[in-house]
């Protein structure tokens, strides 16, 4: 049997079972909604969630948030779709393993179905090199695990490429009858905005959205806008991210609504919005499935940076975490 080992154990988290296990179970229970969050997790019918994938020591809280919302009962499959971050891939493409190792238990993969989506001719296949090296979906496999644990299920990765909104919209409409089924589940990572020189992105609000001012981007040789005291770096990273999260709250959109507002935003904004591409192919699957009768949800529930950027010296990595019902 060809199993994936947990290549980013002992690094972006620890290998010992026990204390992984303990982690996880630490995080899941300090998520406690206050009065006004409008979230009392596990939200019944919750189909999928968006969570990020950081090293745990960063996201592990956060990412317990959508982990939270899962209703498992009768659940036996779980998609996780996540971005290539090491590949140059125009399409998406399915693992060759039988087995994901993590160190609190492996998880099998549902071959039948990894079949029955390479015999579509759209998706090709990763290498075991690229498999291991991707971090994107592993962050999730201990989570999946913990939730889902002394649950029979078998799980589906999928490493989504820098694809389009057409190519979007097309795997979203492949995956969208799998999706609709009430034994299937499906997690879509994605970290949100990575800012700083260091990630070649420096985009900044003088003033809080909506705003006439125009954004600007910093220059580590420019002058530094007067307006940084009073709305510093952290707080316009915070405004923009919220822009896509409020742009990606279904309703008030719809689904249909959201996936050409999003690609827009990032056509503007050109937010460093990693897991965009899943992100995109989940909405696609929405709009298909709205298209049929369903009225999907789409809330987020909690969002957190890494560190709070003061200057032009500061980097931070922002992640959400959101749920979904259909």
């Amino acid at each position: 049997m060809t199993c994936r080992r947990a290549a980013h154990a002992g690094s972006w988290y620890t290998r010992d079972g026990h204390e992984l296990n303990t982690e996880l179970s630490g995080w899941l229970e300090d998520v406690k909604p206050g009065e006004d969050d409008n979230y009392a997790p596990p939200v019944k019918g919750c189909k999928a969630i968006i969570g990020p994938h950081a090293g745990y020591s960063y996201s592990g809280p956060t990412a317990a948030w959508a982990y939270k919302s899962i209703d498992v009962t009768g659940i036996k499959r779980v998609f996780i779709l996540g971005p290539s971050h090491h590949v140059y891939l125009d399409g998406c493409a399915l693992s060759v393993c039988k087995e994901y190792e993590t160190p609190i238990g492996n998880l099998p993969l549902d071959l039948a179905t990894i079949q029955e989506l390479r015999a579509t001719g759209h998706f090709t296949d990763m290498s075991r090199d690229t498999d291991e090296d991707e971090h994107s979906i592993e962050m999730h496999i201990p989570y999946v695990r913990k939730v889902f644990e002394e649950i029979d299920i078998k799980i589906v990765p999928i490493l989504v490429g820098g694809i389009n909104k057409d190519k979007e919209a097309l795997y979203g409409r492949v995956l969208a009858p799998y999706l609709a089924r009430e034994d299937t589940f499906c997690v879509v990572s994605s970290d949100f905005c990575h800012w700083g020189t260091r990630f070649q992105y420096t985009f900044y609000y003088p003033d809080p959205p909506p705003s006439e001012t125009p954004a600007v981007r910093l220059s580590r040789n420019g002058p530094m806008p007067p307006t940084l005291s009073k709305h510093p770096i952290h707080a316009s990273i915070s405004a923009l991210d919220h822009e896509a999260m409020n742009i990606l709250t279904v309703p008030p959109n719809t689904a249909s609504q959201a996936h050409n507002e999003f690609a827009a935003y990032l056509a503007r904004t050109k937010n460093t919005i990693c897991g965009r591409h899943p992100i995109g192919v989940l909405l696609g699957s929405l709009s298909v499935l709205e298209q049929e009768g369903r009225q999907p949800t789409m809330q987020w529930v909690r969002y957190a940076q890494s560190s709070e950027c003061m200057s032009i010296r500061d980097s931070s990595v922002s992640y959400s975490s959101a749920y979904v019902v259909f």
